[in-house]
């Protein structure tokens, strides 16, 4: 993709984390995943749900961003997961994202807490906002009601974005539900919020309507065919595109997403390293994982220059 079109690329991915020896992190092998993901037009979304980022902890996350800027990963193809259930520990990996020069943090909503009231939610980002106190600061706020079981109500996106328009600027929404992405996309036209697709599932009906792109789990996998639909999506044979991702995604689904797509990276990478969750995630099986790659020939799938 040409990310000079965009301020920011159309489609991220929640990268996967390998594991090092001690279970956290291993910054060396996350570095040649996010420059493969880069080669091929996709920003980093480093420390979201397909990341296990809740299973590492703060100062784990930020050696690692540090370690991943050091090595020469533009921060401006970078969107890390901050959001946490504590409002210091929120602000603590926003500032390091923010310093580091990153493109914007996506934040979870304080996923512990159910039947919240939009007011709540409203208060914990005004009180992030506050805390972080700089003016760099771009939030995306991360939609997953299946995981947290909230959804952040288009009446409260609304309240945010006119009371911090600089700063509340986009949302990725992994609900599943169109009727509520498109609703967000109506309600805040004209605003300049982005609005992400949670799985490029939905990447052609977003764009169509006016949203941004996509923040993916299988932009891990699948790269290039994504981001070059996102740059190319009114072309003739769009939807014949959409439908060959589909097919993918669909493949991946049939298995423990995270641990099915770790498989794939050390199967076409060659390094059995890659294979590894962390509890409470389990490693799939070894039937598992070769019947993931018979299913994956079977489509002719396969990670060019990984």
């Amino acid at each position: 993709m040409n990310y000079s079109k965009y301020k920011i690329p159309a489609v991220f991915s929640p990268v996967l984390t390998p594991i090092d020896a001690d279970g956290g992190p291993d910054a060396s092998r996350l570095l040649k995943q996010c420059q493969w993901l880069d080669k091929n037009g996709v920003g980093q979304a480093i420390f979201g749900t397909n990341s296990e980022a809740n299973s590492f902890s703060s100062s784990q996350k930020i050696n690692a961003l540090e370690k991943l800027i050091l090595g020469g990963l533009n921060p401006k193809h970078m969107m890390p997961g901050t959001g946490a259930c504590s409002i210091d520990e929120t602000v603590l990996m926003t500032k390091a994202a923010v310093g580091a020069g990153c493109s914007g943090v996506l934040m979870l909503s304080p996923f512990y807490y159910k039947d919240v009231s939009d007011d709540g939610l409203y208060a914990f980002y005004a009180k992030v906002i506050e805390k972080v106190a700089d003016s760099r600061l771009k939030i995306y706020v991360y939609n997953i009601p299946p995981v947290t079981k909230i959804t952040l109500q288009v009446a409260l996106l609304e309240r945010l974005v006119k009371d911090f328009p600089e700063t509340v600027v986009g949302i990725k929404d992994s609900s599943g539900d169109w009727t509520y992405t498109e609703s967000v996309i109506k309600a805040l036209a004209g605003s300049g919020f982005q609005v992400y697709a949670g799985s490029e599932t939905f990447l052609m009906r977003t764009l169509r309507a006016g949203g941004m792109g996509c923040i993916s789990a299988t932009a891990n996998v699948n790269p290039k065919a994504i981001s070059d639909l996102a740059a190319d999506w009114q072309a003739s044979n769009s939807d014949d595109r959409q439908a060959q991702l589909d097919v993918v995604r669909s493949t991946f689904a049939k298995y423990p997403m995270i641990p099915a797509m770790k498989a794939a990276v050390a199967h076409f990478s060659k390094d059995a390293h890659w294979a590894h969750v962390l509890p409470p995630l389990v490693d799939l099986k070894p039937e598992q994982q070769a019947a993931l790659i018979a299913d994956l020939e079977k489509i002719n799938f396969t990670m060019l220059g990984l």
